[in-house]
């Protein structure tokens, strides 16, 4: 019985913290969305890929998030124990060995599953996101394929028959300035240092010059298009894991490094405080009371973190200082956590 209690407080646990992240990155996965149509470009075929490719960011935004998730889903279970007066029946039947190794487990599952996500999953899929996005951002600028033809304002206009993976097959193009015509089998869009190319392979291209045409066969032809203000890729921090950040040649990037240490320590102060939320029995009043009390000493310790980082981006302070104030913080807020919960 005590094992089959264990396995659902552990299963309700992450259940709730699994809903809290759906619902909480659900909303960031939309405004990012919206981030790169920058609410300016109508719904188009590349839509899917917009869709797509902010799903890779996601990872990225639950470290920040985490600490207030795993509270919210502490008192979420807690809730549903103080319900159906199952907190009453499990407080009897458990004993302080049994508590004890409930605790390890879930600490020992939820920092780790952290660790995992922050160190390689969320900088994996960063990278391929921040690729992506400069791709789109690039082929907006370009101009997008819409009823089989792309059109460039003062440039050319390609007309073809498929897409496949942002390759044109079937083309036809006319390039306005220097008057030609242009069939091919496909055509790509590639991005250069300061143009974009586009490659048109196996074709033929008709010029049309004093009145007189001319054919030209080609494997090969590269058209380019300048001054088109394209974005590049910027290695931030999120490309990094901690280690790599530690060591960055950047004060900034290394200080990252540090806050994010940092954050694994409110990890186990959090995991802590939410365990024991679990077992408290009390009236829905009181537990919400107690839900608020705690939901703010978390951001106190966030907002002043944030302010430590920005004295010590700024020189204010070294990292030794930066440890020993956050260390007090931490130690404080655990106090004053300790004598509401007991």
């Amino acid at each position: 019985m005590i094992g089959e209690a264990k396995y659902y407080i552990i299963f309700s646990y992450f259940k709730y913290i699994l809903i809290n992240i759906i619902a909480f990155i659900g909303l960031i996965w939309i405004s990012q969305i919206f981030r790169i149509l920058e609410l300016q470009h109508s719904f188009s075929t590349q839509i899917f890929d917009v869709i797509k490719t902010t799903i890779l960011v996601l990872p990225s935004f639950i470290s920040p998030l985490s600490s207030f998730l795993i509270v919210l889903a502490s008192f979420l279970l807690n809730f549903q124990l103080n319900t159906n007066n199952e907190i009453v029946i499990i407080k009897q039947y458990f004993s302080f060995k049994d508590i004890y190794s409930l605790f390890l487990l879930i600490m020992t599952g939820l920092f780790f599953i952290n660790l995992l996500n922050n160190e390689y999953l969320a900088v994996k899929s960063y990278e391929k996101y921040k690729n992506k996005e400069i791709e789109i951002r690039n082929n907006f600028k370009l101009g997008i394929p819409n009823q089989k033809e792309l059109h460039i304002d003062n440039e050319l206009s390609i007309f073809f028959k498929s897409e496949i993976d942002n390759v044109f097959y079937s083309v036809e193009a006319v390039i306005y300035e220097s008057g030609e015509f242009i069939i091919s089998k496909s055509a790509e869009v590639e991005v250069a240092k300061k143009n974009f190319n586009l490659i048109f392979q196996n074709g033929e291209r008709l010029s049309l010059n004093n009145d007189k045409i001319s054919k030209t066969n080609f494997e090969k032809f590269v058209y380019s298009i300048e001054n088109k203000n394209i974005e590049k890729l910027s290695y931030d921090k999120e490309h990094y894991n901690t280690l790599e950040l530690i060591v960055h040649e950047k004060l900034d990037f290394v200080n990252h490094g540090h806050n994010r240490i940092f954050q694994y320590l409110l990890i186990i102060l959090t995991i802590m405080i939410s365990l024991k939320i679990i077992f408290i029995h009390m009236e829905k009043k009181g537990l919400i009371k107690l839900f608020s009390i705690i939901f703010l000493l978390i951001l106190v310790i966030q907002i002043f973190n944030s302010y430590l980082v920005y004295l010590i981006n700024n020189q204010h302070i070294n990292v030794l200082i930066y440890y020993l104030l956050n260390f007090l913080n931490l130690s404080s807020i655990s106090l004053i956590a300790y004598k509401i919960l007991r």
